[in-house]
């Protein structure tokens, strides 16, 4: 049985779905693997690194599908791929599914599409699953750095002949897993760095790390319901969200870095930072917009670009900083797909295994087979089509 890697056809995208080390791991499960030759470039990864981990190569995306079983991807499939696939196959990458636009026509050719972003994250035995987390996490990393960059002042505390440098004031809001790794990398530049968070749990793990919570007065009752909850299905009430904004202004009004790394799976992403507060913001100041890709936590962001307001203030609309590196990335996110294809497999061949090579179902007892559960609790979480229906709808 063969899985197919196809080149990503997205402006700003240099991952690939799987690595010559995953190639490796899925041939010793009795899988073949066909790249698109060219698939891995952009992250490092020739088309001679992928012959040696015992790969084939293809010379088109079109062959890719034709002999794919399996297809995995970054992104979504493009229109022209997709209209290519067949009943049987199988897709799975970070199909964005809540906003995809493919999941009608997935269904209606009988495709089975995996959505991995959809993973259940309270599951430990999914936890090498997680592409949000994988991925998060060298984006908090990648984000500090990028704003050091775009800085046009040193981060750590200097002390020379010439006058003394203060450490950067750094402000991150949203303390997930990017969030908590662009803590640490901050702390580590030497920066001064204050946190906020609507789930009050995340305050012992800013503290952990070395840096400030921003404390919002909050009653018993709304204490209680936020930690219930765990902060996410949490809805605080309009006094607290007011007063949260105000200890937000104050310390984006004295900060050098920001950082905002909310977003919500299938929405736009929540506006932390209007133009009342860009505008007491100091000059040289710069924001690192996470979440540019779903409409931006910064009002004036742009996805991809970066635009300086008129009091000097620097916002980088940075949609997709996993890409920029590419290489380890791509290492994380293809171990999370073997993970996840593992799962697919059945323990052996028996009646219960629902389909082979061909997709026929006739499997034989010595032909590795898949067994598609949507019972189980990270096939059935995943898949937003199979069996000709559009799975989404049922959630």
């Amino acid at each position: 049985m063969k899985i197919g890697v196809i080149s990503a056809d997205v402006a700003h995208e240099s991952r690939v779905a799987l690595t010559p080390d995953a190639v490796k791991k899925l041939r010793k499960l009795g899988f073949e693997v066909i790249i698109q030759s060219g698939a891995g470039q952009a992250a490092y990864y020739s088309d001679d690194s992928y012959q040696a981990a015992g790969a084939s190569i293809a010379a088109s995306n079109a062959e890719v599908t034709a002999d794919a079983r399996i297809i995995t991807t970054v992104d979504d499939l493009p229109a022209t791929i997709a209209a290519s696939l067949t009943s049987g196959q199988i897709v799975i990458g970070m199909l964005d599914p809540y906003r995809n636009t493919q999941l009608d026509a997935y269904a209606e050719q009988g495709v089975t599409a995996f959505a991995m972003e959809l993973l259940p994250r309270t599951l430990s035995r999914a936890q090498n699953m997680d592409v949000l987390s994988s991925q998060a996490n060298l984006a908090g990393y990648k984000a500090v750095l990028l704003a050091a960059n775009e800085f046009s002042r040193p981060f750590p505390m200097f002390m020379t002949s010439a006058g003394t440098v203060k450490p950067a004031k750094v402000v991150i809001l949203g303390v997930g897993v990017a969030g908590l790794q662009a803590i640490a990398t901050a702390k580590r530049l030497g920066a001064v760095v204050e946190a906020s968070d609507l789930r009050p749990a995340a305050k012992e793990q800013v503290e952990s790390l070395g840096g400030k919570w921003l404390d919002v007065p909050m009653s018993e009752d709304e204490a209680q319901k936020a930690k219930g909850t765990g902060g996410y299905a949490w809805t605080p009430s309009e006094q607290y969200i007011k007063d949260q904004a105000a200890v937000v202004d104050k310390a984006l009004s004295a900060a050098d870095i920001v950082i905002t790394t909310a977003q919500i799976p299938g929405r736009q992403a929540p506006r932390l930072v209007h133009q009342a507060t860009l505008a007491k913001m100091k000059a040289g100041a710069v924001l690192i917009d996470m979440a540019a890709g779903t409409g931006g936590n910064v009002e004036g962001c742009v996805a991809n670009e970066t635009i300086t307001t008129e009091n000097g203030v620097r916002i980088v609309g940075a949609a997709n900083i996993p890409s920029m590196l590419a290489a380890q990335s791509s290492d994380f996110y293809a171990n999370n797909l073997v993970h996840f294809i593992t799962t697919l497999i059945a323990s052996e061949s028996t009646p219960e295994a629902v389909a082979d090579n061909d997709g026929s179902g006739n499997a034989s007892p010595n032909e590795l087979t898949l067994r598609l559960n949507m019972e189980d609790e990270i096939q059935g979480a995943l898949a937003v089509t199979h069996d000709g229906q559009v799975r989404l709808a049922q959630r």
